[in-house]
């Protein structure tokens, strides 16, 4: 890529960049190359390669190898300070602001007007509103920052970066937390700094909103560059399949499972069920002995739905029924007490305990049931884990071993015992089967059968599709916080996922 897509000299061009940790190479000699007056997508899943890139632009990282041109100089940001002098500045999703403080102060935070040594507050409060004028923006500048709605944060976070740098800026995940009104003020806004020449580096996960805003996109998966185009090129559907990194054949013949029965009161059911900024309404009624796949990009609001059903991050809108009897699901242990299970997609730092041991772990979801107050014996602890361990071949000297010294395969099984322990009746799984072996991935998909066989209900999100397809009795398509489709039976094919997933509706019932 040393030449422009356009023929005309890039503002900002990556060559070959590579950059590795212990154990893992990030990036493997990626290009990029960014036009002035462009919107530029940077796409890709978890372990992409996104946020390592845009660390090594901005010196938060040393890159390994590789050359950083900007306007053809050849430049090497020391750190994110360095780069900002250089002209690139960065705007992540949880703004990097100083919320205590009044807007003015974090417009020039480092950079204040001063005379004889002091500060001229009321020159700083002049060119502030001066400066959110340019962006629309008409709020009292003495205000603290906090105070204002998030989109605001964001604005004043781009108005600072652009005045600090003013010809590379890139925004991280910018809508992640911005309602639709919010997410238009922000398109505004991209859309005056893109006329006035800026290169614009747009990371997101919303495939409608990149379709909308960006000119070219860039997809990366596993550390290396898939492929760069025209937005107005490139089909929906190939751009998910680069993104996943799978190819369809042109028919895909496995299906999903038959529908079971629905003579039955849903195990569980949820009407109108949502959180504001997180998922939209919606509604969702599993059987027994049904398993329900859930399929969509990474921030698609897949893990989101997850938490809203779960109490994580409790809804506020909508009811929920188990037997059909309501129920209000207000917080997690509102859940367990329920019966409902969530193993989540992050188990290093959302579910095992590294230093406790296997039988430790195991525990913990059932004695949380219980209640301190009534904690299990050491018998009973150690009769359960061996059980499990039996039961669930996870391979460990014994139920004394710290489950951090197991394999990843063998935490996620200890974490699935755990959840077992407490009999649930609703069982969520949040990718059971990332990060993990051959054998182990087996194991895991042989249990979730044996689950549904033994009339327990599932819920399982996962991003390979082969699995959905080979499991599932209805798979739930999410989609920019939405669930946008329902494929049943037959119509449980990756294909028609993947065109779910890319937006052709006609692929699934919405």
């Amino acid at each position: 890529m040393a030449e422009s897509p356009s023929g005309r000299d890039p503002l900002l061009r990556a060559v070959a960049i590579s950059k590795s940790f212990p154990g893992t190479k990030a990036l493997d000699r990626v290009d990029f190359t960014l036009q002035a007056g462009e919107v530029h997508a940077l796409l890709g899943e978890n372990g992409a390669g996104k946020s390592t890139l845009i660390k090594c632009l901005t010196g938060a990282y040393r890159r390994d190898s590789g050359d950083i041109l900007l306007e053809e100089r050849a430049i090497d940001p020391r750190d994110t300070i360095d780069a900002q002098r250089l002209g690139i500045g960065t705007v992540y999703q949880e703004v990097n602001l100083l919320p205590n403080l009044s807007v003015a102060e974090n417009l020039f935070l480092g950079h204040e007007p001063v005379r004889f040594g002091l500060v001229r507050s009321s020159q700083r409060a002049r060119n502030a509103r001066t400066l959110l004028s340019e962006y629309g923006l008409d709020i009292d500048v003495n205000g603290t920052l906090a105070s204002y709605s998030v989109a605001v944060q964001q604005i004043v976070a781009i108005a600072r970066a652009v005045s600090l740098s003013g010809k590379v800026l890139i925004l991280d995940e910018p809508t992640a937390s911005l309602d639709r009104h919010e997410v238009e003020m922000l398109f505004s806004i991209i859309r005056r700094l893109k006329e006035r020449g800026l290169g614009i580096v747009f990371i997101s996960h919303f495939l409608e909103q990149v379709f909308r805003v960006c000119d070219r996109v860039t997809v990366l998966r596993n550390g290396r560059l898939v492929g760069s185009d025209d937005t107005a090129a490139i089909d929906r559907v190939d751009l998910v399949n680069m993104m996943l990194g799978r190819e369809l054949a042109e028919e895909t013949r496995e299906t999903g499972k038959p529908l079971v029965a629905r003579t039955q009161t849903p195990r569980v059911s949820f009407s109108g069920f949502g959180r504001r900024g997180l998922v939209e309404p919606f509604d969702l009624a599993v059987y027994r002995g049904e398993v329900i796949g859930m399929a969509g990009l990474l921030g698609s609001g897949r893990t989101e739905t997850a938490e809203v059903i779960f109490g994580v991050r409790p809804a506020d809108s909508g009811e929920a029924a188990k037997d059909g009897q309501p129920i209000r699901i207000g917080s997690t242990r509102a859940a367990v007490a329920a019966g409902f299970g969530f193993l989540p997609e992050d188990r290093k730092t959302e579910g095992i305990i590294g230093e406790l041991s296997v039988g430790e772990n195991i525990a913990l979801a059932l004695q949380a049931r219980m209640g301190w107050s009534r904690p299990l014996s050491a018998r009973r602890q150690k009769a359960m884990a061996e059980d499990f361990i039996r039961r669930l071949d996870i391979r460990t000297s014994g139920a004394e071993k710290p489950v951090g010294e197991l394999s990843g395969g063998n935490q996620q099984k200890v974490l699935l015992a755990r959840w077992l322990a407490t009999n649930p009746d609703f069982l969520i799984l949040d990718e059971p089967t990332r990060g993990i072996d051959v054998g182990a991935h087996a194991e895991i998909i042989r249990l979730i059968e044996e689950l549904c066989e033994a009339g327990m209900s599932l819920l399982v999100i996962s991003s390979e599709l082969e699995e959905l397809v080979a499991y599932s009795h209805r798979v739930i398509v999410v989609r920019d916080r939405q669930h946008v489709a329902e494929l049943v039976g037959e119509e449980i094919t990756a294909e028609r996922i993947v065109s779910a997933i890319a937006g052709r509706r006609e692929e699934g019932r919405a």
